[in-house]
């Protein structure tokens, strides 16, 4: 075949896998949806306790897989009063730790190619730790001190009288009419909701695995060169463009998960380094903000919107004390990796422990 053909094929496939890859990870989080309405907001009503509402942030938003349902759950919830702005910050920022589970499941596509593996979980772990050690410092501080509140007060009076504004996701907008037809034939089966349950994250799982594995294929073949050198030029030339391109494309996707999720690819196959993702995944933290802060907009609520804003000045924060210290979360995935590397199990128990066993264990005890 003619090389300009085989290129031009070749693209093709890798976006017929991109958009798979897409319908997989919005599925994973419709399969949560279906087993009902409001268990998220049954674990928000919980408890006043900050930790206990830490990990509540994390369980709720490893389940529905995005940050940014979770944090415009909670603003809606403080605007109807059912939770103080104080009670909110810990589940805000829990929501932060529990958005990383994506990458991490992507990272394991990768388990059966032991190099790939390694560095594809580091990469997606160094997000884990950048979150963890952020909660680690902010959190204490935050309730002793209520800078993030104070501070998210201030901004929200800068903003009384702004009504609400509603960002359309392109992705989700594009892979809408998918996972519309694929509910109604789940929804179809004649089995029970939590059959069907299992049903659907099997088959998204697999479909995730099967797309990722082909998207890896493709990059590293006739891409890898332009690909690499268009990545090394414009989004991951020095620290600060890449921090702006992380922040600049999820605030227009509205997932922090799936740009992210994007890098863990690109990380394995040794298109993109984990130090150069570094600071672009910070951007997407940052960037995942705004649609809560859209949403509390829409409420008019000054509380609901002094929650959006506690979210967005946290990552600020952590991107404050972390980007210059970034050899600390860096290091620690690099390591975990490695153990991971060597006994692969590791990383399934990593996943099942830190992200539900443990907020589990504290919620119940």
């Amino acid at each position: 075949m003619n090389k300009k053909y085989k290129w031009m094929l070749d693209l093709l496939l890798l976006l017929v896998f991109l958009y798979i890859f897409f319908v997989s990870i919005e599925l994973i989080g419709e399969g949560f949806k279906f087993l009902g309405k409001g268990f998220a907001e049954s674990l928000f009503r919980a408890t006043s306790n900050p930790l206990v509402g830490l990990v509540i942030g994390i369980l709720a938003t490893s389940i529905v897989q995005s940050s940014s349902t979770t944090t415009s759950t909670v603003v809606g919830m403080v605007a109807g009063g059912v939770i103080s702005i104080r009670n909110a910050i810990p589940m805000v920022m829990g929501a932060n730790i529990g958005t990383t589970i994506t990458n991490t499941l992507v990272s394991l596509a990768h388990i059966t190619r032991k190099q790939e593996f390694k560095r594809a979980f580091a990469g997606a772990t160094m997000h884990d730790f950048f979150n963890l050690l952020s909660v680690a410092i902010i959190l204490p501080i935050e309730t002793q001190v209520h800078f993030l509140e104070r501070g998210a007060l201030i901004l929200t009076s800068g903003f009384k009288g702004i009504g609400g504004m509603t960002l359309i996701s392109p992705i989700k907008a594009i892979v809408k009419p998918v996972i519309q037809v694929l509910m109604h034939l789940f929804g179809m089966l004649p089995f029970s909701r939590g059959l069907t349950f299992g049903i659907i994250e099997t088959i998204a799982l697999i479909v995730l695995f099967i797309s990722l594995r082909q998207m890896v294929m493709l990059l590293k073949g006739i891409f890898l060169q332009k690909i690499e050198g268009f990545f090394d030029s414009y989004i991951f030339k020095n620290t600060w463009q890449s921090l702006f391109w992380g922040f600049f494309i999820t605030s227009i996707v509205q997932s922090s998960s799936m740009t992210t999720s994007l890098l863990i690819p690109l990380i394995a196959g040794e298109i993109v380094t984990v130090e150069a993702a570094f600071p672009f995944t910070l951007g997407a933290n940052i960037g995942t903000t705004f649609t809560a802060i859209m949403a509390s907009f829409a409420t008019h609520n000054p509380a609901a919107i002094t929650v959006a804003f506690t979210h967005l000045l946290f990552n600020i924060t952590g991107t404050a004390i972390f980007l210059p210290l970034k050899r600390i979360p860096i290091f620690l995935a690099k390591q975990l990796a490695l153990l991971a590397y060597n006994k692969r199990i590791l990383a399934i128990l990593y996943v099942i422990v830190v992200f539900f066993i443990i907020p589990l264990a504290i919620i119940f005890l």
